[in-house]
């Protein structure tokens, strides 16, 4: 069993808790929101209830940065469990609150490349690829988890429908059965008085008028 096998294994148990690291694989920046154009952008991440997280790399726009995912500053956030997180690009602003290039709900299930990579563009905002490799398998799971409910969703109308069919195949079949047990009764009943005639007949008995 593979590595990726077992994590996809294993993430399908309920309630197990596994630790995913994504990092910055790339960025690019197309706009800057300070007044002043000549200084440099202070970029960071952030996700809601967790650190900022800078990159002093990035220092240009229109500037396509490459990350080996060994920096200082990575990871930068890790998934615990399978729900979203609140994250987003800043800019930070010493006259105002800090600028945003966009802000998203960021979750597992947005790893659905084997690769285990997740690009996100915002338009005249920036370019960026996360990876997260072990995302990958959470992403899987949800994804099974969702197509076996929708086969135990499919099995369950199947049964009621076999059931249904089955019980009114047993309603025609008994209905059918008394049916063809007056059937018989009122032929018995019937031989018997004709079976009486005859002996009548053989006795010489008649009406007497």
């Amino acid at each position: 069993m593979s590595v990726w096998h077992l994590l996809l294994f294993v993430s399908c148990v309920p309630g197990f808790v596994i630790s995913a690291v994504v990092t910055l694989d790339s960025i690019k920046i197309y706009n800057s929101h300070e007044w002043l154009k000549t200084s440099k952008p202070i970029v960071y991440f952030y996700c809601k209830r967790e650190n900022k997280t800078h990159l002093p790399d990035v220092k240009e726009v229109n500037v396509s940065y490459a990350f080996k995912g060994e920096e200082s500053w990575q990871p930068l956030t890790e998934f615990t469990s399978k729900k979203c997180k609140r994250c987003g690009f800043y800019e930070e602003d010493k006259l105002k609150s800090d600028d945003v290039f966009d802000e998203w709900e960021f979750c597992p299930s947005d790893f659905v490349d084997s690769d285990g990579k997740y690009r996100r563009i915002k338009d005249k905002e920036f370019d960026a690829t996360f990876l997260c490799p072990q995302c990958v398998p959470l992403a899987a799971g949800s994804h099974n988890r969702g197509s076996k409910g929708m086969h135990v969703a499919v099995v369950i109308l199947i049964s009621a429908l076999v059931s249904t069919v089955l019980i009114l195949g047993i309603v025609v079949v008994f209905k059918h059965w008394q049916q063809k047990k007056r059937e018989q009764e009122q032929a018995r009943f019937l031989k018997l008085f004709e079976d009486g005639d005859d002996i009548e007949d053989e006795l010489g008995l008649g009406t007497v008028i």
